[in-house]
């Protein structure tokens, strides 16, 4: 028995074939003619087609129309329509100018205002009590009249004032005085500057004698200086303890000295 060479050779398998295959060959040929012929169609006239097409005709809701009531203008315009026929006409010429009245003004500055016075300032206990007239002192104060010719000294007088004050080691005011501020506060009243101590106030002015001597002059002695009131009296702070006082001359032999 012969033997043959050739491999036998089998059929590939196909695809199953339904009763649905012939209507999806039918259906895939005809839509291939249809969109051919529409893409032909649409390119010749410019227009695009739709796969679905709307419905030739869209029906409006009833309740979605609205009927809006007639609007009679006439008599919401009538008084304007009246007002501009009774309204006078006014004309303006062209050549029209014009022309607003201002009067001058006048600029005042407003007046310096017045010099403000500085208060006077307030016046202490010692000087209110310096500014008491001597008469107004008591007379045990001072222990006895001044001498006639003592009345006319200002010297004497303004001394006399201060009786009274009480002594103050290196005092020079009315608050209280030492024996050479006494009398430099004094003779300052009348415009003359003495020294501020008793050994330098012996140095100025004149001595003279004590027959010579006037109401105003100094008395002084070692230690201590004076007013001399006239007659055997004298104004000085006598020490610690003590106040001014008119008294007598109680030095053994005082120089007097007269400043002028």
């Amino acid at each position: 028995m012969p033997v043959s060479s050739s491999l036998p050779r089998h059929r590939s398998a196909g695809r199953p074939v339904t009763a649905l295959s012939d209507l999806a060959t039918t259906a895939t040929g005809t839509l291939s003619v249809v969109s051919r012929r529409s893409v032909v169609v649409a390119a010749s006239s410019g227009l695009i087609m739709s796969v679905i097409a709307a419905p030739a005709t869209a029906t409006v809701p009833a309740e979605n129309t609205t009927s809006h009531a007639a609007v009679d203008t006439s008599n919401l315009t009538a008084g304007a329509r009246a007002a501009l026929a009774t309204s006078p006409v006014v004309a303006v010429p062209d050549d029209a100018s014009w022309s607003l009245d201002i009067p001058p003004l006048t600029v005042v500055a407003d007046p310096p205002p017045p010099p403000v016075r500085a208060a006077p300032p307030a016046a202490s206990r010692s000087a209110a009590r310096a500014a008491v007239p001597a008469e107004a002192a008591p007379a045990a104060a001072i222990g006895a009249a001044a001498p006639a010719s003592a009345n006319g000294s200002a010297i004497v007088e303004i001394a006399s004032r201060y009786v009274g004050v009480s002594y103050l080691w290196g005092g020079t005011t009315p608050a209280g005085f030492d024996c050479s501020g006494y009398t430099s506060y004094v003779y300052a009243q009348v415009g003359i500057t003495l020294p501020r101590t008793s050994s330098a106030q012996r140095e100025v002015g004149t001595v003279v004698s004590r027959a010579d001597a006037q109401p105003g002059d100094l008395i002084w002695s070692p230690g201590h200086i004076a007013i001399y009131a006239g007659g055997d009296l004298q104004v000085d702070a006598p020490r610690p303890g003590q106040t001014i006082q008119i008294r007598s001359i109680w030095q053994s032999n005082p120089t007097f000295i007269r400043v002028s």
